[in-house]
């Protein structure tokens, strides 16, 4: 088996001190009040184990998906989900698209899988085109698909998810939708699949508290499943008492009354974005229409190491698979720090 590539993410100001860090896709408008709360009381409970079943928690977020508890499985953080529903299907043959979340492929070569590629094509803005249905066959055991796509910010519209999902309800093939990002998008239920979970049994929605409510430090996660079996083969792979007593009370604390925050989350997006991309696109950058809280765009080589020097760290997109030297994202984040990222762009 050949030796697992390097893992490489953005928010490294650990060994990049002092920075600006524009490599990770948090919420601009930064931690609820609540949550801040939430987990300064909850350090009076970090002496009882947390709750091995998450009940109040997946209460709440049974409330705010609108669907049933027990069909709720909640994770540290979405990565381990990945890892679980890998661990508890073991497929040998895996589709994946290129690019993508790097710890998908990571989580597949766990079990040895084979790893085969929906290549995006930058001719057609990265989006997933129809025949991705070509690529999925009885031999396919899983299948991730990420929407809206990281780091691309590109969307997939329901009517062709839906056709993914026929196809791999035929061949008998796990869909693991990651939904990470959806809660940013200006019309999430445009795009969001768990009204068709009871009628696809094979599909696995994961989602996470981390980016949309600024917790990444907490770790929190949570997967919708209607196939009974397959969500008790994922526990199975889990440990006891993976959710923390301070990450459960944050996410309880963070659905309470959420729908301000993100109304005005995804107005603030829509508003930076869109004069940051015109601001770049004016200075020559190839800009794609990223509907995520992050711009994905191509520029000189060496861009990456140029804003390190100045304080600024950005998302080196060149290690995905699929993409080249060149490619960069950067996350939306206040007005004054995005107004500095574009003035330093405009000086180059």
């Amino acid at each position: 088996m050949a030796e697992p590539k390097e893992t490489v993410h953005g928010g490294d100001i650990y060994r990049n001190p002092s920075v600006t860090d524009y490599s990770v896709n948090s919420n601009p408008l930064g931690v609820p009040e609540a949550v801040r709360k939430s987990v300064q009381e909850s350090a009076d409970r970090i002496m009882y184990y947390p709750d091995v079943r998450c009940d109040r928690l997946r209460e709440s977020i049974s409330d705010f998906e609108r669907i049933e508890k027990e069909k709720i499985l909640c994770g540290n953080g979405a990565a381990e989900l990945f890892f679980a529903v890998v661990m508890a299907v073991r497929p040998k043959k895996a589709l994946v698209t290129a690019p993508a979340f790097s710890e998908y492929e990571r989580a597949l070569g766990t079990v040895g899988a084979e790893v085969q590629y929906y290549r995006l094509k930058e001719e057609q803005d990265f989006r997933i085109q129809e025949d991705i249905l070509e690529q999925i066959t009885e031999d396919t055991d899983m299948i991730f698909l990420c929407n809206p796509n990281n780091p691309t910010g590109q969307t997939t519209e329901k009517e062709l998810l839906i056709r993914v999902m026929n196809r791999c309800n035929k061949c008998g093939t796990i869909l693991v939708l990651d939904e990470c990002f959806i809660e940013f998008l200006e019309e999430p239920e445009r795009y969001e699949c768990r009204g068709y979970l009871t009628q696809y049994p094979n599909v696995v929605i994961i989602k996470a508290f981390t980016k949309i409510f600024c917790m990444p430090g907490v770790r929190l996660g949570y997967a919708l499943c209607e196939n009974a079996a397959l969500r008790k083969r994922m526990r199975a792979m889990l440990q006891p008492w993976n959710v923390s007593v301070t990450a459960q009370e944050a996410g309880v604390a963070a659905l309470v009354d959420c729908e301000a925050y993100l109304k005005r989350t995804r107005e603030y997006i829509k508003k930076e974005k869109f004069w940051m991309t015109e601001r770049m696109r004016k200075l020559g950058l190839n800009v794609w229409g990223s509907e995520a809280n992050y711009i994905f765009f191509k520029g000189k080589a060496g861009l990456y190491e140029k804003a390190l020097k100045s304080g600024l760290l950005i998302r080196d997109c060149s290690n995905y698979e699929g993409l080249t030297e060149g490619h960069y994202r950067i996350a939306i984040r206040s007005e004054e720090e995005n107004e500095r990222l574009i003035t330093w762009l405009e000086k180059l």
